[in-house]
């Protein structure tokens, strides 16, 4: 009876202990959603050093799940130290990054432009990855891309190098992509290196022309701003006048991802038409507003000089 009785207390304890540890294993199984961890700079700071020194680590424990405010203040964090960084390039004036910043006002503007990129990248790679046969969400495909930035920092000093820093750090961030590729949405190695490979090529080869542009269009401004003082009128006089204005490629923009906000029920061919239309549209807001840009800036310079021979 004794014996009973210690076998039957032995199955209870048995039964509450296998109890106990069925809540965690429900709330780990995949398709749970974590709780949102909140706002903390020392897990900022963790996840990018994971990011930077353990990716396959790191992308092996992401959260596929549990909102996008905490990758998007990710994101925001990150570019705003780059934002730093190029405020102190531009106070020393150190090369290509100190000519292209703008003041300290890159501190709060970076983080905004970062965050929109954010988005509209984790689109790309949301089709790219659809292509290759991942199941993941969009907010999955957003968290990848986000977490990513964790290298802007580390980019903002390579960015010293003329066109070197540029290619370390697509190599890098296409490496993330391909480590994401694997340890988040179970794609095949070799698919993952074709594909992530090809991409590599593409971006490496348009970040150079992009460069190249840039560079060349910084020296003009510059040559536009010191003939500009010489005729006594503020550099940034030009910047003011009619035309097609920041505000208007936002509007082009915030229109352009109106029209993707249900991408998740789209096909990829579906989606993939989208995105091109939207990076079309966006295209063509740029080239407007940089042809007003020199335009107006050098309709200020004539009227300036007119007006001092007057």
């Amino acid at each position: 009876m004794g014996d009973d009785t210690h076998q039957h207390t032995d199955s209870e304890e048995n039964n509450t202990s296998a109890s106990g540890s069925s809540g965690p294993g429900v709330a780990s199984s995949p398709s749970a959603s974590p709780p949102a961890k909140g706002f903390s700079l020392g897990t900022v700071v963790e996840d990018a050093r994971r990011v930077c020194t353990d990716p396959s680590g790191f992308y092996s424990d992401m959260a596929k799940s549990g909102g996008y405010a905490e990758p998007a203040i990710f994101v925001a964090v990150m570019a705003a130290i780059l934002g730093l960084l190029m405020t102190i390039f531009a106070m020393f004036g150190a090369g290509h990054l100190g000519a292209m910043a703008i003041s300290v006002a890159s501190i709060i503007i970076m983080p905004i432009f970062a965050v929109i990129g954010s988005f509209i990248a984790a689109l790309v790679m949301f089709v790219i990855w659809k292509l290759m046969g991942s199941s993941q969400s969009y907010e999955t495909a957003y968290r990848c891309i986000a977490y990513a930035t964790a290298i802007y920092p580390i980019m903002g000093l390579l960015n010293i190098v003329p066109y070197v820093g540029t290619v370390i750090g697509v190599l890098w961030g296409v490496y993330l992509m391909y480590t994401a590729s694997i340890k988040v949405h179970e794609i095949k190695a070799e698919t993952a290196r074709i594909v992530m490979g090809i991409l590599a090529a593409l971006m490496v080869f348009s970040q150079i022309s992009g460069e190249i542009a840039s560079r060349k269009i910084a020296a003009k401004a510059q040559q536009l701003e010191e003939r500009l003082e010489k005729l006594g009128i503020p550099g940034d006089s030009a910047r003011n006048n009619d035309g097609q204005s920041p505000e208007t490629v936002g509007e082009t923009l915030e229109a352009g991802l109106a029209e993707l906000e249900n991408i998740d029920q789209m096909t990829p061919e579906e989606a993939g038409e989208k995105l091109g239309a939207f990076f079309k549209k966006f295209e063509e807001g740029a080239k407007a507003f940089e042809k007003s840009y020199e335009e107006s800036a050098e309709g200020t310079a004539e009227d300036s000089a007119e007006g001092g021979r007057e």
